[in-house]
């Protein structure tokens, strides 16, 4: 258990280190943080202390080791603003024989597809040629490998731990393409009812390099247009700390229910969060879940706390402390788990949607 903590202890003073010395991106790769899994989306994006299944690849790879005795496999689709943004996940995990290791690999898509390009709308005599307008799309792909490994199994004391490296790919139409890569640690311990785990994703930060292309045609319209040509350029991604802690609660036989709560660190200056210092912000994710017969889920949950201007103040003077929330449901039957959850996007008057869809599947039926 000392080996453990001071595992922790070293990787935050790694995280302090590097945020200290470099400068980075506020926001980048944001795509990798949306979620992965209805079930855990349903929960206000907790998971980092209790996942257990083929997701883990993505919220906290320690996890992965609670899949035992037969590969599985999790997809999840979700759209955002009316169908805009298309989501994608995908992950299959494969447990050793003995069942003290897992290895996993996960998929993940964002994309806008559609998006007009009117660089050529304008004539050289100034008239408009809507025949000129094409279209593009901007995606983002990201490839997950993943190892998990049982650290210690007794009484009723279990910790596990493992990592992931990432592949990054960004491209925008045939403007821009990006390729990057990183690393993410995690842990997880369970102690009784009691369930902890913590992630530090991009641990020796993550770094994407960008190149451009541009025709030269292209290139002369963004000349007269006063727009700058880039060539090259490369964005930093500053690790972050997910600290969670769980805990089962048995209200009955057949009734059990799941409280967790994460917060995530970052250490890259103010953010617009519930807790915003400099260098340290801290935003809080709090999620439960109520289960029957360990068959039927229902569970709620909210995240991204951030104060906003007050819609009906037309002085844009008075702010208000604004939240997602998000619910969900699920059933299991045999091997196969269907997951629903239900989320607005923190707005106000006008709240964007989404409704994200999830399937779980142990490939071959455990045997009792």
């Amino acid at each position: 258990m000392n080996k453990v903590l001071k595992l922790v202890c070293l990787v935050s003073v790694v995280v302090c280190v590097h945020t200290t010395k470099a400068q980075f991106r506020k926001y980048s790769n944001e795509f990798l943080n949306i979620g992965a899994g209805a079930r855990s989306l349903g929960m206000g994006s907790v998971s980092v202390a209790s996942v257990n299944d083929a997701t883990a690849g993505y919220w906290n790879p320690a996890g992965l080791v609670h899949v035992k005795n037969n590969p599985s496999l999790s997809l999840m689709h979700a759209e955002y603003f009316a169908g805009i943004g298309k989501y994608e996940f995908g992950a299959l995990a494969l447990p050793s024989k003995n069942g003290n290791r897992t290895l996993a690999i996960s998929f993940l898509r964002f994309a806008v597809d559609d998006i007009p390009n009117t660089l050529f709308l304008v004539e050289p005599d100034g008239s408009l040629n809507y025949n000129n307008i094409s279209s593009f799309s901007s995606a983002d792909y990201a490839v997950l490998l993943s190892y998990s490994q049982v650290y210690k199994q007794k009484d009723d004391l279990f910790i596990s731990y493992g990592g992931n490296a990432k592949i990054i790919h960004r491209k925008v139409g045939s403007f821009a393409k990006a390729w990057g890569f990183g690393i993410d640690a995690g842990i997880q311990i369970k102690k009784g009812k009691w369930l902890f785990g913590a992630t530090v994703r991009d641990v020796t930060t993550t770094f994407n390099a960008w190149s451009f292309t541009f025709t030269d045609r292209e290139k002369e319209v963004l000349y007269l247009t006063n727009n700058e040509i880039p060539v090259k350029s490369t964005e930093m991604t500053a690790p972050r700390l997910i600290a969670a802690a769980a805990r089962n609660f048995k209200l009955s036989d057949k009734i059990n229910l799941l409280a967790e709560a994460n917060l995530h660190f970052t250490f890259d200056g103010k953010r617009n969060t519930l807790i915003s210092t400099n260098p340290i912000s801290i935003d809080p994710n709090i999620g439960v879940e109520a289960s029957i017969n360990n068959n039927i889920f229902l569970r709620a949950g909210v995240s991204n706390f951030q104060r906003a201007l007050k819609d009906s103040d037309t002085t844009n003077q008075k702010k208000v402390w604004i939240f997602q929330p998000s619910l969900g449901a699920g059933f299991k039957f045999g091997n196969v788990g269907i997951d629903y959850a239900f989320s607005n996007l923190a707005n106000q008057s006008n709240p964007l949607y989404t409704h994200i869809f999830s399937l779980r599947i142990d490939l071959v039926k455990r045997e009792k």
